[in-house]
């Protein structure tokens, strides 16, 4: 510093001097200066937040050689959100199966509503649950008492669908797996309770889920984690296991989800976007991972895995694979206009319920879990041809809602989410069978014999 004062006052004294042994100058008036160009402030520019999306150009090409089908696709995936995880099997010569990724547009950062697909993990997490009661003697086929803490709530003391009308986990989750029943995900959501169902998938890595509220009833945030009394019975009406009404205290992340661009609430229509902050969460990924780890328990790691026995995760697999009219108890057989062949099978079939079960090929199966609210469809699944020697995992959402208001009913699901769903299953099942493999996989392990065939 002080360098730099001495040098200041040696240039004042210089330039004195210079001004002393110049000749006169024409003295400038302030009005008489140019005017001064004034140079605008430059407003700071918003950081360009990086595009964490997950896409491999093997799958757009395979989706870019289909314009008909995928223009669309490409062009609006933003807008629709339009998420695709494809993973190849690829097997040794000792059976044991290597995984493949591939993404399109895959980003956990993307909210979109996951709807019926969280009834899957649900399932997951009660046997889970179960197993970690069996000292108790109790299990899926139990029979399950669902009574009331509070004025918000509903009992359960009987199923009409069940052989003996008794209510139990397994019936709850066949009715889960094979059309997507709300009131099973809601007493399996009570059985559980809001605080072991996080606590528990957080457990597992997957951290950015939340499961916070029963599906097709409303309640506010309190009465959603407060779940119900419940109570366990042997063949003679004796208690086994009796869990009070469970209240969870657990605070959760913070979240700034919201989507469209209006709503309706009440009959009114609401400008704006509608928040979802309070709502479910859980990334495709995730879902993926979940499907992975039942089909494949050996590829993930032990704490990625539910704590099932063997016997419970066939049970899961043959549910989430028979079809609606392959069921006799609960008797979706016999209404065959409401639960068609393809119901709850968007990938590769398209829900379409023109499609009878004998068209449908019979040496093909998709273990599934599905879902659609407010204007997304999504779908999580692992298909095969037995007779080709054909499996893959194939997830997929898109948000169907062209005109951007949520709660109208006025969704995109048949103009666009589900022919989507069904062109997207067919090139890669079509890829699959082209595909060159050097081991044909034995899927003898996922041949099961259903209720009626």
């Amino acid at each position: 510093m002080q360098l730099y004062r001495n040098s200041g006052i040696r240039g004042l004294v210089l330039l004195f001097f210079l001004a002393a042994c110049s000749p006169t100058k024409k003295v400038v008036t302030q009005a008489e200066m140019p005017p001064v160009a004034v140079i605008p402030p430059v407003a700071p520019t918003a950081p360009v937040m990086p595009d964490l999306s997950k896409t491999d150009s093997q799958l757009t090409n395979l989706l870019m050689q289909y314009p008909a089908f995928f223009d669309s696709i490409l062009i609006h995936k933003k807008d629709w959100n339009v998420q695709i995880i494809y993973t190849q099997v690829n097997r040794g010569a000792n059976g044991v199966p290597a995984l493949k990724n591939y993404y399109f547009n895959v980003n956990p950062a993307n909210y979109f509503y996951p709807a019926s697909t969280v009834k899957f993990p649900i399932a997951l997490l009660a046997l889970q649950k179960l197993n970690e009661l069996k000292d108790k003697g109790i299990d899926k086929n139990t029979t399950m008492i669902t009574e009331v803490g509070n004025n918000q709530q509903t009992a359960v003391y009987n199923d009409p669908t069940t052989i003996d009308g008794k209510p139990t986990i397994a019936q709850y989750i066949k009715k889960i797996l094979m059309v997507s029943d709300n009131d099973a995900f809601n007493r399996l959501y009570e059985f559980l309770g809001q605080e072991y169902i996080n606590k528990k998938l957080n457990k597992k890595g997957y951290d950015d889920v939340q499961i916070l509220h029963r599906l097709d009833i409303v309640l506010p945030e309190l009465a959603n984690r407060q779940t119900n009394p419940i109570k366990f019975l042997d063949g003679t009406g004796n208690i086994l296991y009796q869990q009070p009404l469970q209240n969870n205290m657990s605070q959760y992340a913070v979240r700034n989800d919201s989507l469209g661009k209006s709503f309706y609430r009440g009959g009114n229509l609401v400008n704006g976007p509608m928040d979802f902050s309070k709502k479910n969460r859980i990334s495709l990924e995730d879902l993926h991972n979940i499907l992975v780890s039942l089909v494949f328990p050996e590829r993930v790691t032990a704490s990625q895995r539910f704590n099932i026995t063997e016997d419970d995760r066939k049970f899961v697999l043959k549910y989430m694979s028979q079809l609606p009219t392959e069921s006799t108890f609960p008797p979706y057989s016999a209404d065959t206009l409401t639960y068609f062949p393809a119901y709850c099978k968007f990938l590769l079939l398209g829900g379409d319920p023109s499609a009878s079960l004998k068209a449908m090929p019979g040496n093909i199966r998709i273990f599934n879990k599905p879902g659609d609210a407010y204007g997304h469809m999504l779908d999580v699944a692992y298909i095969v041809d037995y007779d080709k020697g054909v499996e893959f995992f194939l997830s997929a959402v898109i948000y169907c809602n062209s005109d951007g208001t949520l709660n109208d009913d006025k969704y995109d699901y048949k103009t666009t989410g589900l022919p989507f769903m069904k062109n997207l299953g067919q090139i890669i099942y079509n890829y699959e069978v082209k595909r060159p493999k050097q081991f044909l996989p034995d899927l003898s392990d996922f041949k099961f014999i259903y209720d009626k065939q």
